[in-house]
């Protein structure tokens, strides 16, 4: 499988290769790292050599690309293969999306904006973009995220609309591949007047449904449980939650969006701003595929 990560040479760019080396050592992934510099820029090869081998100084351009590949893959955990390419495109976010379409990635990994708060998520333009247009699952790593262990618990946002199915295969096959628990979480929003006793109800039924579905497809044993949160917010209702360290938030993306594609829906959007731990958001009727590097 590989993972296409969108490196840059800032706090954001070490954020996603931390997140995405975490969940490559969870998935024994491969890492592309993807350096995207504006289509229109002079082509500038990624491991300049002089011709007959005659030493020649190095364009500014060429040793900052060959400073972004050091940096990058010096990030990397030894244990975890990555490559590093450089892409041009119009734009960052469309670079990344051709990459993952050219290696046929299994996720998009982007770190948050860097003017947020610490290990909280913030949107920057390349993050929204991807959230509205990528053909893969998109994980954004909150600020400052630098841990690089293994994934401990996988938890899947459970909502009520139709059109989750593909999240929900998608942390089912995760939680079994990783063999870590996975944890079913519906949030429910309350009126004003902090009443919703139906709603916490109808929540529980459903994230218990989708409970007894996904433990008959986990092996025995398989921890596997149900926590519905609730509050005048959905950012009360997240508080409300104990979160590990090495948590993966997993939710589908608006049933607004054209089939293989994301949208994030204004719910999921209000879940990000708040959650402490990384989000991935998966398309509607995504189809995962086992991808490896080529040669």
């Amino acid at each position: 499988m590989r993972y296409v990560v969108g490196y840059t040479t800032n706090e954001c760019g070490a954020d996603a290769v931390a997140l995405a080396s975490a969940l490559a050592r969870a998935q024994h992934a491969h890492l592309d790292l993807v350096y995207v510099v504006d289509r229109h820029a002079p082509y500038v090869a990624l491991n300049p050599v002089a011709s007959d081998q005659e030493a020649r100084p190095l364009s500014a351009a060429e040793q900052e690309l060959l400073s972004a590949e050091r940096q990058g893959l010096a990030l990397v955990p030894k244990d975890v293969e990555a490559r590093f390419h450089v892409r041009h495109a119009d734009s960052h976010a469309g670079g990344l999306i051709d990459a993952a379409m050219d290696y046929q990635a299994g996720l998009i990994v982007v770190g948050a904006a860097s003017n947020g708060l610490f290990k909280r998520h913030t949107v920057g333009s390349v993050a929204t973009a991807l959230l509205h247009a990528a053909p893969a699952p998109v994980a954004l790593a909150p600020r400052g995220y630098r841990r690089t262990e293994p994934i401990t618990r996988l938890t899947l946002a459970v909502g009520q609309r139709v059109g989750a199915d593909a999240a929900i295969d998608a942390a089912i096959d995760a939680a079994k591949r990783q063999g870590v628990p996975l944890r079913l979480v519906s949030l429910v929003e309350l009126d004003a007047e902090g009443d919703g006793g139906e709603a916490v109800n109808a929540a529980h039924i459903h994230a218990n449904t989708v409970l007894t579905a996904a433990a008959h497809r986990l092996p025995a044993g398989h921890k596997v449980s149900v926590e519905v949160a609730h509050g005048r917010t959905f950012e009360e209702a997240i508080d409300d939650l104990e979160w590990d360290e090495g948590e993966i938030m997993i939710v589908g993306s608006s049933r607004l969006a054209e089939k293989n594609k994301l949208f994030i829906g204004s719910t999921a959007n209000k879940m990000l701003r708040a959650l402490p731990v990384p989000m991935v958001v998966v398309p509607r009727d995504y189809e995962p595929l086992d991808t490896y590097p080529a040669d």
